[in-house]
């Protein structure tokens, strides 16, 4: 017998042992690095994640901006209110939203309306060229309620439209429209009606405005004997108040009025109807 075959044969590895050999060796050889992937530093893929989250932020934070502007150019403008001439049905500091959609079908301002309009012209003249820069960022502030309105925007109450005759103030202080005799639950308490008498004939397409506020408000009775007799052209209406947006104790919708419900339409006034006395 040949021991030393016998030795060499007791020696060799069954094929068992081979095979969990082998599965070790390969286990151990997949837990290296290998390739560019295995060695990329983790922090390189967050700091990408990052950047893209920042643009994206970014992006739909202009996307909202743009919205907003669009929106408040043909819809539904916000407006602070800068004074004290419309309380008390609106106060300083409130900010109102103004339906541009009121009037671009056809419909026209009404007496008892709050308009907010562009009195370029009729109550203030051209103003002169600024810087445009400020100017951008001023409108787009002003167009978002962030900042006051232009110098030539104004809040007001319609109390005649076109053909009506307005006039003050009767034996009783009030103001009449087309020979009606107004009750303004609306003014300011303790103010007149007005102060300063009139009697004017509104011409086609142009508005008498008063603030709520009498004794506190520059409105068409300031601007009898300036170019165009203190009317305001329809066509400069930016829209009705409809509601106040702002602060939320005040967040309604404004309030009608049936002050004007018995005044006839303007063809059907007798002549010399509306005196002072």
């Amino acid at each position: 017998m040949d021991t030393e075959a016998q030795h060499t044969e007791r020696d060799r590895p069954s094929p068992v042992e081979e095979r969990s050999r082998s599965a070790r060796i390969s286990g151990d050889d997949s837990s290296e690095p290998s390739g560019p992937a295995a060695s990329s530093d983790p922090s390189e893929g967050g700091s990408a994640r990052g950047r893209l989250s920042w643009r994206g932020a970014g992006l739909l934070g202009v996307a909202c901006a743009v919205f907003l502007l669009l929106l408040s150019h043909f819809v539904l403008q916000p407006f602070l209110i800068p004074s004290s001439s419309m309380e008390p049905t609106l106060q300083v500091g409130d900010r109102v939203l103004v339906n541009k959609l009121a009037y671009r079908f056809g419909d026209q301002p009404r007496r008892g309306d709050v308009l907010v309009f562009d009195g370029t012209d009729s109550f203030v003249r051209e103003p002169a060229d600024g810087n445009p820069v400020t100017d951008l960022l001023h409108g787009a502030a002003a167009a978002l309620g962030l900042a006051e309105p232009d110098e030539t925007h104004f809040v007001k109450r319609v109390v005649g439209v076109g053909g009506d005759r307005v006039v003050c103030c009767d034996k009783e202080g009030r103001i009449r429209v087309n020979g009606t005799q107004i009750e303004e639950r609306y003014v300011f308490l303790g103010d007149a009606p007005s102060k300063v008498p009139f009697d004017i004939v509104v011409p086609e397409g142009t508005l008498w405005v008063m603030g709520d506020h009498r004794s506190r408000s520059s409105d068409s009775r300031d601007h009898l004997g300036s170019p165009g007799g203190g009317m305001v052209p329809v066509e400069r209406v930016i829209g009705r108040v409809d509601w106040i947006g702002w602060p939320v104790a005040r967040w309604t919708s404004l309030p009608g009025t049936d002050a004007f419900a018995r005044v006839p339409a303007a063809a059907s006034v007798p002549s010399g109807a509306g005196g002072h006395g």
